[in-house]
C-alpha cells in the first residue's frame, strides 16, 4: 500500500510561525510535524510515500529527501498553487497508481497506529474508508454521522463524528474529476449519498495542529509523557 501525506496548505492559521517555515516542517517534541507521520508509516511497513506541496515546498524537498535516511521512498507532487485536497490527490494519482492508498493529513496527530490501515478490505462497490474521531471542542457538531453497519453519512445524525484526515481510497473516487483547486468533502458526501463509503470510530488521540496553541499545547504533552 501507498500513503499520500497531504502537505500543501499555506497554514495561515499558524502564522506568523509558517511565514517563512511551511507547517509540516514545524517542530514539534523535537522533529518535525510531518516527520511524526513518516516514522509511523514505515513502522507499519507502508515505505512508499507521496507528499504534495506548495508553500515553500522546497523547503520540505531539502529536509526530508528521497526518505532514504527514514527507511522509505519519497516522491514530491510540486504545486504552484495549491490545489486543495482533492486537486492535489488528482495530480499525484499518477504517483500513487491503481490500488487504494492511504491518505493522510499532515496537520494532525495521532498515536493511532497506521498498520491498522493494511488490515481494511474495501467492498468492490466502496470508494473510500474514513476514520473519525470524537468532536474535539473547535468543531463540536461534527462533519459525518456513521451507522452501527459501518456506513458513513454525509450529515452527522444523533451522533456526530469528526474526520480524523486518516482515510483509504480508491483512485475510481477521482473518475470524471476536472483538474484544478477543489476540496475533498464534497466528493466524500456525494460517494456517500451512494452508500460507497464506509468507515470506523478511531480509538486513539488525536489532535487538529492547526493553530499556535494547539501546537503548544501538544508539544507541553508529549514532553512532559517523554520525561516520565
Amino acid at each position: 500500500m501507498k500513503a499520500m501525506i497531504l502537505a500543501a496548505g499555506r497554514g495561515t492559521r499558524m502564522a506568523p510561525l509558517t511565514d517563512a517555515c511551511p507547517k509540516p516542517l514545524l517542530p514539534l517534541a523535537g522533529k518535525p510535524l510531518i516527520v511524526h507521520h513518516i516514522e509511523k508509516l514505515v513502522a507499519a511497513g507502508i515505505t512508499d510515500i507521496v507528499i504534495n506541496h506548495a508553500w515553500l515546498g522546497e523547503q520540505i524537498e531539502r529536509a526530508l529527501g528521497d526518505g532514504s535516511s527514514f527507511g522509505c521512498s519519497i516522491q514530491y507532487s510540486g504545486e504552484v498553487e495549491a490545489l486543495e485536497t482533492a486537486g492535489g490527490v488528482y495530480q499525484a494519482l499518477p504517483l500513487l497508481g491503481a490500488e487504494p492508498f492511504l491518505l493522510v493529513n499532515g496537520d494532525v496527530w495521532t498515536d493511532w497506529g497506521y498498520e491498522r490501515a493494511l488490515s481494511i478490505e474495501l467492498a468492490h462497490s466502496d470508494l473510500g474508508f474514513l476514520w473519525l474521531v470524537d468532536n474535539p471542542d473547535h468543531n463540536p457538531n461534527g462533519d459525518f454521522g456513521l451507522t452501527k453497519e459501518g456506513l458513513v453519512l454525509s450529515q452527522p445524525d444523533t451522533t456526530g463524528y469528526t474526520f480524523s484526515g486518516m482515510s483509504l481510497l480508491r483512485p475510481e473516487l477521482w473518475q470524471g474529476f476536472i483538474a484544478g483547486a477543489h476540496p475533498l468533502a464534497p466528493m466524500l458526501r456525494n460517494a456517500m449519498t451512494h452508500q460507497r463509503i464506509r468507515g470506523k470510530h478511531m480509538q486513539a488521540r488525536w489532535v487538529d495542529v492547526g493553530t499556535p496553541q494547539r501546537l503548544y499545547d501538544l508539544e507541553q504533552l508529549l514532553l512532559a509523557e517523554a520525561t516520565r
